[in-house]
């Protein structure tokens, strides 16, 4: 009788693994978002790698995904030296990271997309934050504004929104030039604020807005209808 070969069982053992660990990490992907087109996973590790929950090496790639009522029109992402749970995860217990992960990637926003996303508490408490921040009088807690559009221009947004919707309904707009002053901080320039085409604020020293240490952007690009983002991000447990 023919003894099995050690070599191929080992290669059908791995890819046994592999495949369950890819599973593992696209669920988990889909139960991170509400909506999506297409997923697509690739994880470069040996065995023993796998085995001890350590992956060098994973890319992922998402088209259409929603999270937490953000459209994102696509993104890659590429992550290196991961650690997991394993052992859980071949008892078919959910995917878990054991310490905070860097990853490298690029985002994609197209303007269709993110006026889908102006009705998300994310997206509408950011913008309401930073009018906040340029008009400490005009707070959105006292007269509640409704986002209506978001037009992108070259490294420039335009913003249209409704104030007090409910009461006596007042026309909002907003243009700001956006550049990345460094890996962490945006720079809003040219900023011109109106209510009922009256000038509230043309402010053209501009204002920093902080992401974050675990934040690291290397372009940010604004073109007609396209909002290109390239850097890295730390995801943590």
């Amino acid at each position: 009788m023919q003894e099995p070969d050690s070599q191929a069982t080992s290669g059908n053992k791995i890819r046994l693994i592999t495949q369950v660990l890819t599973a593992a990490l696209k669920l988990w992907l889909r139960t991170q978002v509400s909506q999506v087109s297409q997923i697509e996973v690739e994880i470069r590790a040996s065995d023993r790698q796998i085995l001890s929950g350590r992956i060098p090496w994973v890319s992922i790639f998402a088209s259409h995904a929603v999270y937490q009522g953000l459209h994102v029109t696509q993104i890659q992402l590429e992550a290196e030296n991961i650690q997991i749970n394993i052992g859980s995860v071949l008892k078919g217990q959910p995917l878990r990271l054991l310490k905070t992960v860097p990853v490298t990637g690029e985002l994609i926003v197209e303007q269709q997309d993110l006026n889908q996303s102006l009705s998300s508490e994310l997206l509408s408490t950011a913008l309401n934050d930073v009018l906040v921040k340029l008009l400490p009088e005009h707070s959105p807690k006292t007269k509640p504004i409704e986002w209506q559009k978001m037009i992108l221009d070259h490294q420039a947004i335009i913003l249209h929104g409704i104030q007090a919707p409910h009461t006596k309904p007042e026309f909002l707009e907003i243009f700001v030039g956006l550049e990345l002053l460094n890996s962490r901080k945006l720079q809003l320039t040219q900023i011109q604020i109106q209510r009922q085409k009256q000038a509230l604020l043309a402010d053209n020293y501009g204002f920093n807005l902080d992401l974050g240490s675990d934040v690291d952007i290397q372009e940010l690009t604004l073109t007609p209808g396209k909002l290109v983002c390239r850097g890295q991000i730390n995801v943590n447990p």
